[in-house]
């Protein structure tokens, strides 16, 4: 029974429809699977109730939705009324959310089942998942390496059949990346697709909800659960939700665009190899590629890292010790309050990147800096809107590299290198897919497919087809 927890989405949903397994049955198997890999640090808490919940459900009359019974995990950054919601910060270590994301209450009313909050890098800063205030979180595949950041608790949770699909949230790569480290699917949506109400926010222009699983159709399934318009966020997009299940088997000529300027920048052999080979899979298949230019790529990366840090500063300002969160010990006055509680509350990188949005905001240089990377910015999604012009996606590596030891990389621009290939489609506002391509010294490597505005059907669609072209996934 055990090999049930590795099953797809669809076919777990299939057994519980005609009642071969209860959803009882299903959450004690991954609650068991949790406690066996408690050593991979992917959770930060497990939901108590988990069980009582698969009874309630196991006793309703008709099913309600495709997903009803499904043992699933939330990224820890999804406020759940009355459940703790961390960050992966001391700051909100023994936060408990009065209220819930929009995100989780759409799961909740489909009647999935909440197995736990997963770890995450602090905040949601971080490529590799070390800098959570709960310790590091382990690949799967191998616990010396790094399963990604910052949702890397969401990916290592999936891959280790931890639950069926997971949440997580893409600010410049945070879904795709670890996906990539940990041989899994993970898709972020077009900004605004799908509500950021209840997901505490790092840097608002680009942070994105999405989804981890095993398989493109999986993804569609959980993504379209997610979707869709919602007053209570202003950044919502009000656009019809489709059939994203339906979108990603049927029919669909793709013209793939092949951003060559970048692919002959690969330093990494086996990366660029990977590539070129899933783009000669794909051209022996019958898909018609064609070399695009996306000038002003290469600026993505300092663009991202003064935008992503200013909108941070900004965000992160509310953590001052009065009205939630960390409060320091017996403050000498107020002064004494914010600096130490602050001090005392951040991680080193949550508060380098205060430091550096502070900076890039600050009157001498708003201009010199913020201003000038928000024009690269537009610069970028002009490029890209070209592009679609003429291709219906586009392919790209998901990481310059596999999956690294952790604490193998000390240099703070070496590590934000890890997001250069992610970056540009949060930059654009762009839907972004990274599926299992390959391997690179037995860790897995992802191919990204980056689509139009509001075209998340194309990108699954194509990520389908090549999946069932290859058995990277499986």
């Amino acid at each position: 029974m055990n090999d049930i927890v590795s099953l797809n989405l669809e076919d777990q949903i299939g057994l519980l429809e005609t009642k071969k397994i209860s959803s009882y049955e299903l959450t004690t198997l991954y609650l068991e699977n949790i406690k066996e890999n408690k050593d991979l640090n992917c959770f930060i808490s497990v939901n108590e109730d988990a069980l009582e919940q698969a009874k309630v459900i196991d006793n309703l009359k008709d099913r309600q939705s495709p997903v009803q019974g499904i043992p699933i995990a939330h990224k820890d950054i999804f406020c759940v009324k009355g459940h703790r919601t961390t960050c992966g910060s001391k700051m909100l270590e023994n936060f408990i959310s009065p209220y819930s994301s929009t995100v989780f209450e759409k799961l909740e009313n489909s009647k999935t089942i909440m197995l736990g909050k997963t770890n995450m890098d602090e905040f949601a800063m971080g490529s590799s998942n070390e800098t959570s205030f709960f310790g590091k979180v382990k690949n799967p595949i191998n616990p010396l390496k790094s399963p990604g950041g910052s949702s890397g608790g969401s990916a290592a949770a999936v891959k280790a059949n931890l639950c069926a699909f997971a949440t997580g949230t893409d600010t410049g790569g945070s879904i795709r990346q670890p996906a990539s480290f940990c041989g899994i699917t993970g898709i972020k949506p077009t900004y605004g697709r799908v509500s950021r109400w209840g997901m505490i926010a790092f840097a608002s222009s680009l942070d994105q909800a999405g989804i981890f699983a095993r398989s493109a159709l999986d993804s569609a399934i959980a993504l379209e659960i997610i979707s869709g318009f919602d007053e209570k966020d202003s950044t919502s997009i009000n656009s019809k939700v489709p059939n994203l299940k339906e979108e990603t088997t049927s029919e669909m000529e793709h013209s793939i665009g092949v951003p060559m300027q970048i692919i002959e920048k690969i330093e990494d052999v086996n990366v660029k190899n990977n590539f070129l080979e899933s783009i000669k899979i794909l051209e022996k298949n019958g898909f018609k590629t064609k070399q695009i230019e996306l000038p002003f790529l290469e600026y993505s990366l300092p663009s991202y890292y003064v935008i992503a840090p200013a909108e941070c500063s900004a965000n992160l300002s509310r953590y001052d010790g009065i009205k939630f969160g960390y409060r320091c010990d017996n403050p000498k006055d107020l002064e004494d309050l914010y600096v130490r509680t602050r001090s005392e509350g951040f991680g080193e990188e949550v508060k380098k990147r205060i430091l550096i949005g502070t900076y890039c905001l600050s009157a001498g240089y708003f201009d010199a800096y913020y201003i000038k990377a928000q024009k690269i910015r537009a610069m970028i999604t002009e490029s890209f809107k070209n592009a679609f012009k003429d291709v219906s996606v586009i392919a790209m590596p998901t990481c310059s590299n596999g999956a690294f030891e952790l604490g193998s990389i000390q240099d703070p621009v070496k590590m934000y290198e890890q997001d250069i290939y992610t970056i540009p489609a949060n930059l654009a506002g762009l839907p972004a897919i990274s599926i299992p391509s390959g391997y690179t010294e037995e860790m897995p490597l992802g191919l990204q497919f980056i689509g139009n505005h509001l075209e998340e059907g194309k990108i699954l669609n194509i990520s389908h087809q090549f999946q069932k072209l290859t058995d990277h996934h499986v």
